[in-house]
């Protein structure tokens, strides 16, 4: 995190408070008038269409007819180390000082998106849950987070105490080394080692990854299918042709995503349950159910019953979380 205040302000106003959810794709902005509010004027902007994060924002609450808000809490697809910000997944490039000196702003908090997201899990309600297996989750033990979207975000929540206070997790998970379960899943990430050396996570977990995985697919097997240049266009041909190419590369990336899973899961130890964000899985509803998602994550060797017994859930929310664990973030830092 980095905390931005105006040092000729003793004490910033808590609220209203600007709070953003900046993917590499859309940038998500609500509006929170007093503390226990909901998080309204809620609008979705694609970040193509704005230069930078400043006419974005400034965009918005022109659209919304907000005045510049005394403080901010931002999550950002991106590490945050300091106040110089280059997006991975995206141009825009910015300093948070700057930024929140051109909005007018006493205070603004910028954060990983992930961690902003893992802040909101404790509180998501059951109907925006969708398990997929495990059991019930335990008491006061680490929980997981992962999600493909533009990238692969990555983060967690420790617990501290028995007290239900939470240690937020900033990390870049998403960019682990990928490694095969079969000898198909090694040549196609030696296919993609040809292409980017190094093949994380990322690589395969998130939009471009999904295309590339199909791309891989159909060089290996001298196919066609290099039409396809979007994910939209591989979930739809998957559905409309179950024995394409397209549908292969969606079950190996779901598998991927069930080892990666199983992983952060080991890693965290996180029987409190793994949750899965981000803009793909989300879409895909009963598919992902049934594909090797779940048998994946289990299969650790010794430690599949470990695993068997942790649940997993697809968040489903029509506003995004993150604009819940931003505020909740802004406060903790008061």
């Amino acid at each position: 995190m980095f905390d931005s205040r105006d040092p000729t302000i003793t004490q910033a106003a808590p609220y209203p408070r600007l709070l953003g959810d900046i993917g590499g794709t859309n940038a998500r902005l609500g509006w929170q008038a007093q503390a226990g509010a909901e998080i309204d004027h809620v609008q979705v902007l694609p970040c193509s269409e704005h230069a930078s994060l400043m006419e974005a924002v400034q965009y918005y609450l022109r659209q919304q007819g907000l005045p510049a808000p005394p403080c901010a809490a931002l999550g950002i697809a991106n590490p945050v180390a300091g106040d110089q910000v280059s997006m991975t997944n995206h141009h825009w490039t910015f300093s948070v000082k700057a930024l929140r000196e051109g909005l007018g702003l006493a205070r603004l908090l910028l954060l990983n998106d992930f961690t902003a997201l893992a802040l909101s899990l404790t509180q998501l309600p059951e109907a925006h849950k969708q398990q997929i297996g495990g059991g019930q989750a335990i008491l006061h033990t680490a929980i997981g987070l992962i999600g493909p979207g533009t990238g692969l975000g990555v983060s967690g929540l420790l617990p501290v105490g028995r007290s239900n206070q939470w240690l937020p997790m900033a990390g870049e998970g998403g960019h682990v080394s990928l490694s095969a379960a079969n000898a198909h899943e090694f040549v196609v990430i030696q296919q993609l080692q040809k292409r980017y050396g190094h093949v994380s996570a990322e690589r395969v977990l998130s939009g471009v990854g999904l295309v590339d995985l199909h791309h891989a697919l159909c060089e290996i097997k001298s196919g066609p299918g290099q039409d396809i240049s979007t994910p939209a266009e591989v979930l739809e041909r998957a559905q409309d042709a179950p024995l394409s190419t397209a549908n292969e590369a969606l079950d190996m990336f779901c598998g991927f995503l069930g080892s990666v899973a199983g992983d952060l899961a080991l890693t965290l130890g996180a029987r409190g349950g793994i949750y899965i964000g981000g803009g793909i899985v989300p879409r895909l509803g009963t598919r992902f159910e049934a594909s090797p998602f779940r048998a994946r994550f289990e299969d650790k060797g010794r430690f599949k019953n470990y695993l068997k017994a942790i649940p997993v859930w697809v968040i489903h929310s029509p506003v995004s979380p993150a604009l819940l664990g931003a505020s909740q973030a802004l406060s903790l830092g008061a």
